[in-house]
C-alpha cells in the first residue's frame, strides 16, 4: 500500500502537490506550521495512493517522500 510523508515544517503551502495528485489524496492542514502557512496532509481514506510520485517530484522544496 503506497503512502506518503510530508515534511510539515519544510512545507510552504504551495499546494502544487495538491493540484497534481490524480487521486486527490492531498489536503490543506487545519494547523499552522513554523512558517505560519497551512502545510499539505496526505489523506488517504480510500485507499487511492498508486504512489505515482506526482507531489513529490513536483514539490519545490522536496518535503515529500513517497513510499511503496
Amino acid at each position: 500500500m503506497p503512502k506518503i510523508e510530508i515534511d510539515k515544517e519544510r512545507c510552504k503551502g504551495c499546494q502544487l502537490c495538491m493540484t497534481y495528485c490524480p487521486k486527490a489524496c492531498i489536503e490543506e492542514d487545519k494547523s499552522i506550521n513554523k512558517k505560519g502557512v497551512y502545510p499539505v496532509l496526505f489523506l488517504d481514506r480510500e485507499k487511492k495512493c498508486t504512489g505515482c510520485s506526482f507531489c513529490a517530484i513536483i514539490c519545490p522544496d522536496l518535503c515529500i517522500t513517497v513510499y511503496r
